[in-house]
């Protein structure tokens, strides 16, 4: 006599459906994921002196920098720049990916 696993009053006909929407649920988060790595995300320094331009996959896709951020004597100043822009942009890629994603992921971490 082959005896088949308990799950707790849940028939297999619910364990199918269970398996169907986490399928289904799969589906949406990479539609998401696929749209959101179309669209671009701006981080900019100070002053707009340098302006990064990222994807949503995070990909670096563009960097513009003011030719008045440029200076000789002060090449720190530029790397600050190019920091600051490059995290910004970043930042904006991963507050639209939380706003997207995180209805999937609320309450499992």
């Amino acid at each position: 006599m082959s005896r088949r696993p308990n799950f707790g009053g849940m028939g297999m006909g619910n364990m199918q459906g269970i398996i169907k929407q986490a399928k289904k649920m799969q589906q949406q988060m990479e539609a998401e994921q696929a749209s959101l790595a179309t669209q671009e995300f701006v981080g900019k320094s100070a002053d707009d002196m340098v302006v990064a331009t990222f994807s949503g996959d995070r990909k670096l896709k563009d960097l513009k920098i003011n030719k008045e951020a440029i200076d000789p004597e002060d090449p720190d100043m530029l790397q600050d720049l190019v920091i600051d822009a490059v995290n910004k942009g970043i930042k904006a890629v991963d507050d639209a990916t939380q706003a997207s994603m995180g209805k999937y992921t609320k309450g499992l971490m």
